[in-house]
């Protein structure tokens, strides 16, 4: 960094942003909108290959007047909690079995492992075909997105736990309950967030799969409208709204996070 940039970046203006934090996302998003209408202005492409941010905007009004919008983004938003809450809270069980039967991990890890190494994109089509286009087969197809990396962080944290405090658990006569609620699931739940916060931004992509490859409603279905008449202004406004999914349920698992861990102050040290 220059000597002049430095400079730069001790101005008034640049003071204010980095002493707000809220501040640096806006920024960013305008300085996003901006660099996307100079690229609309400069290229001059017709609308339905790169349509203008004003352009976005009137379509988004337009959806939003006569409840296109909202009916489908409550649809996939009721894929994502349903999908996220089924794949997190089976995975949590399962993985906590595993962690305690070693001989049972070592038994289903290859088909776990299997699971995870073929693209969602690919089996989705099966899922819709076997399960039919409905709501159960999109909640299928996002728990099977959350399950395994919430899985994984389970195993993780559950077996971190120290020795020591399982012995010490042990000498005060307490039984497994006793020990999974006093002692791994506190230990484990720094992990366990972690991998939901993945999971929570997961949900969205594997809910949009399902969608995208079978669906008469949903935000994938949005998209597949738009392309179909090549309106990319709808095409714009449904992504967008798929990116707001995501950091709006990132932020809620963030701040649940951080009101549940409250405790690790040590870690601010």
């Amino acid at each position: 960094m220059t000597q002049n940039t430095r400079n730069n970046l001790k101005g008034p203006f640049w003071q204010i942003v980095l002493q707000q934090q809220w501040l640096l996302p806006v920024f960013s998003l305008l300085l996003f909108l901006a660099i996307w209408q100079l690229l609309y202005l400069a290229l001059d492409l017709p609308p339905f290959i790169l349509p203008g941010p004003a352009m976005v905007w009137t379509k988004f009004v337009e959806v939003l007047k006569n409840g296109l919008w909202w009916r489908n983004l409550s649809y996939t938003l009721l894929e994502l909690l349903l999908g996220l809450l089924i794949g997190s809270l089976s995975a949590a069980v399962l993985g906590y079995i595993l962690s305690k039967t070693p001989v049972l991990e070592k038994l289903l890890s290859p088909f776990l492992v299997a699971s995870q190494s073929v693209p969602v994109v690919a089996i989705a089509p099966l899922i819709i075909i076997w399960f039919g286009p409905g709501l159960f087969s999109k909640v299928f197809i996002c728990a099977l997105t959350v399950f395994f990396p919430v899985l994984v962080n389970v195993l993780v944290g559950i077996r971190e736990v120290s020795q020591d405090l399982r012995e010490l658990m042990h000498s005060f006569k307490a039984d497994r309950w006793q020990t999974l609620r006093y002692l791994e699931l506190p230990a484990a739940l720094p992990v366990l967030l972690g991998g939901m916060r993945v999971g929570a931004t997961l949900s969205v992509i594997g809910a949009i799969v399902g969608e995208l490859v079978g669906s008469d409603r949903g935000l994938g279905y949005l998209i597949n409208l738009g392309r179909g008449q090549y309106d990319t202004a709808l095409v714009f406004v449904a992504v967008f709204s798929l990116i707001l999914l995501a950091a709006s349920l990132y932020g809620i698992v963030l701040f649940f996070e951080r009101r549940v861990l409250k405790w690790q102050t040590w870690r601010e040290v």
